[in-house]
């Protein structure tokens, strides 16, 4: 466990990096942020030729590979780092100079426990993507088969345990000063952050992952997930079957090759919604770089390090809420926030049904190109602060994709309507949960449950505990002490700002 210096050294350092490429400026300008944090971020850039339009995605990538992660779990908080950040961190490429072969060779044996020539009869040395936490070579294994080897970067877990120990004493110290950031809950977020890592530097986990998207899927004809070679995996290898296709970015390629952009936007949408509104298991991140159009028309989709989870009762929600957009029923679409404590009780339910549908008539019916996202995103910010609302962690992973999906819909088929495309589904799902012969297998299941959960419940009780709603507990937070900034550490921290400070400017100028 790192020291509070220890922390404090990495923080100046990182934080004269955000300040030289001006990606601090929008916490100065928030009038909501708390005092201490401008002055800090006003520090961090003296002295430094900032450039006119800040340059988030930039600095990150200085700053080294788990700060391209943590920006790119960022981009999907577009609430708590702004909008314009928010569009800026989603360029984020995580592309970072090859290991070198000789290394990513002694992995693989380490890993494995065999030669590579046992394993493979052939792995080019020239990986084909080089990433944060790993690379991927491509290889044919012994029977003849094209497979793609996934190998994570040495050391890179330890890399990963010393920003994630940062960022959690950052976000407790943030958290500590109240107000609007404390609504915001940074530790949540560092917290979600740290589970979604842990998940990718496991890569068995991963290929878990595959396995169950695959069985779920495996009624829909228009998606494909590559089958996992489970002899050739481990914790730091992963040997999955190789993809051939053009990527869903390549427009043009598409169309050359006989595609159909608006059917394959339209699969997507629909493949993505049924992860998450039926299965409630669904892949978290499928941007441009993950997708790609098969000779045979299927979308077949790589990287499963990311894989979102959303319970029963959570998706019934989501369903609900969905259909109540697009149908106009902002009243129901209130009652399920208030239902799902999303918003706190002491708000009047009517006040808040009127600011749904502020945000919610604007778009309705209209194709994704003629939607105003800024203004959307706008509207949907105001309500959260005016509601007191809190943020969801279980939910910023979905928001997140469907944003991705979203736009690479749109790069396909800038038409499309996406509520055109989530009602047959959204409408079916809820029909099926909904209808009486669910109603009755439902009462069965908690008659049967109640009776088993007796002990549990009186327990509960007898405690004052709350009943377990739709959202999962969050994360366990650690323990972190929280700097009183008065009498000597307030001398200490301006004395260690200011000679950061002195250095840095001596530095660049």
């Amino acid at each position: 466990m790192a020291t509070t210096l220890t922390h404090v050294a990495r923080l100046l350092r990182w934080g004269r990096t955000l300040g030289r490429y001006g990606a601090l400026r929008g916490l100065e300008q928030d009038p909501l942020a708390p005092p201490r944090l401008k002055r800090l971020a006003r520090l961090a850039r003296l002295g430094a030729r900032v450039p006119a339009a800040p340059r988030y995605a930039d600095a990150l990538e200085a700053i080294g590979p788990a700060a391209i992660k943590f920006g790119q779990a960022l981009a999907t908080r577009p609430d708590l780092v702004g909008e314009q950040a928010a569009i800026d961190l989603y360029r984020l490429q995580d592309a970072l100079p090859p290991v070198p072969f000789a290394q990513i060779r002694a992995a693989i044996e380490q890993a494995l426990g065999r030669p590579l020539d046992s394993l493979f009869a052939a792995i080019e040395e020239q990986p084909v993507g080089a990433a944060s936490i790993a690379q991927v070579h491509r290889a044919t294994t012994s029977d003849g088969r094209i497979v793609a080897v996934k190998v994570l970067r040495p050391g890179v877990e330890e890399e990963f345990a010393r920003a994630i120990d940062t960022y959690e004493w950052a976000a407790a110290q943030a958290e500590g000063m109240g107000g609007e950031i404390a609504r915001l809950r940074p530790r949540l977020v560092v917290a979600t952050f740290k589970q979604w890592t842990a998940r990718e530097l496991d890569l068995r986990r991963e290929a878990a992952s595959a396995s169950e998207l695959a069985r779920n899927m495996a009624a829909e004809p228009g998606f494909q997930v590559p089958e996992i070679d489970w002899d050739r995996t481990a914790r730091r290898v992963l040997t999955l079957e190789w993809i051939d296709g053009i990527k869903l970015s390549n427009r043009e390629a598409l169309i050359a090759a006989g595609h159909d952009p608006r059917t394959l936007a339209e699969t997507l949408v629909r493949t993505f919604l049924r992860q998450a509104i039926v299965d409630g298991f669904f892949h978290g991140d499928l941007h441009q770089g993950n997708l790609f159009a098969r000779a045979d028309g299927r979308i077949a989709a790589i990287d499963f390090g990311i894989m979102g989870r959303i319970n029963r009762q959570a998706r019934l929600w989501l369903a609900e809420i969905l259909h109540g957009l697009i149908t106009g029923n902002y009243a129901r679409v209130a009652e399920i926030h208030f239902e799902a404590g999303y918003v706190p009780p002491h708000h009047n339910i009517a006040e808040f049904t009127t600011a749904l549908r502020a945000v919610g008539e604007p778009i309705r019916g209209k194709a994704v190109k003629d939607i105003s996202v800024g203004q959307m995103l706008d509207g949907l910010f105001t309500i959260t602060r005016d509601f007191d609302m809190p943020t969801q962690p279980h939910l910023l992973l979905l928001q997140k994709t469907m944003v991705m999906v979203e736009g690479v819909a749109i790069g396909l088929w800038p038409d499309i309507n996406m509520w055109e495309v989530a009602t047959p589904l959204v409408r079916g799902w809820l029909r099926d949960e909904l209808g009486p012969e669910a109603a009755i297998a439902d009462g069965i299941r908690r008659a049967a449950g109640l009776l088993t959960r007796l002990p549990d419940l009186i327990e509960r009780i007898e405690h004052a505990y709350p009943a377990p709603g739709a959202a999962p507990p969050p994360p366990p937070l650690r323990a972190v002490e929280v700097i009183r900034f008065g009498g000597g550490w307030r001398y200490l921290l301006s004395g260690l700002l200011g000679a950061g400070a002195m250095a840095a400017l001596t530095y660049f100028l």
